[in-house]
């Protein structure tokens, strides 16, 4: 699984592991092994095994977290629906951390206390000051959320590894047209 961290919010870059949700809709969690590895690779545990209701459960979180963002930031209510399957993964006990006798953070945990993190960075994107920070990727393909935390809150691209490059390359093209 290709997945990536750059949106700046952990249930931004857990609804990325959809990619184009508006048309082809790439699932880059397709095994419950892609989750479990994701869980690890986002931070949340050291190690995970997730099962196929698991993924289910992770699938159904995503997409009412998808449905949350593009509620917030299209200025309606989230729907019903959504608010109940989040706020039902937030309730679970949050991953237990403890100091190692070597001085590092060990992460322990189940499935359903890494994603009530992901529900719960998810809520807070609720808060006023956050909503205000949500953007889309402007890539006509890409259907990527992020926080723009840029100076000027002028952030065009998901990342410029990819997106933003591919925009730059276009717009050379078109001032340098070849002959």
């Amino acid at each position: 699984m290709r997945s990536v961290f750059l949106s700046g919010d952990l249930a931004l870059d857990f609804i990325g592991t959809v990619s184009e949700w508006t048309s082809s809709r790439v699932e880059l969690l397709a095994r419950p092994r892609d989750l479990a590895d994701w869980l690890v690779r986002a931070g949340l545990l050291d190690s995970a095994r997730a099962d196929a209701a698991e993924l289910e459960s992770a699938r159904e979180l995503r997409d009412a977290l998808y449905r949350h963002v593009r509620a917030l930031t299209e200025g309606r209510r989230t729907d019903a629906e959504a608010v109940a399957v989040i706020n039902r993964a937030a309730g679970a006990a949050p991953p237990a951390l403890a100091l190692t006798a070597r001085g590092a953070v060990s992460r322990t945990g189940d499935v359903a206390a890494a994603l009530g993190e992901v529900a719960r960075a998810g809520i807070t994107l609720a808060e006023p000051s956050r909503r205000a920070l949500i953007g889309w990727c402007d890539d006509g393909t890409c259907t990527r959320a992020f926080l723009d935390l840029s100076r000027g809150r002028r952030r065009r691209w998901c990342g410029m590894a990819g997106c933003g490059d591919k925009a730059k390359a276009a717009a050379y093209r078109r001032r340098h047209p070849t002959r």
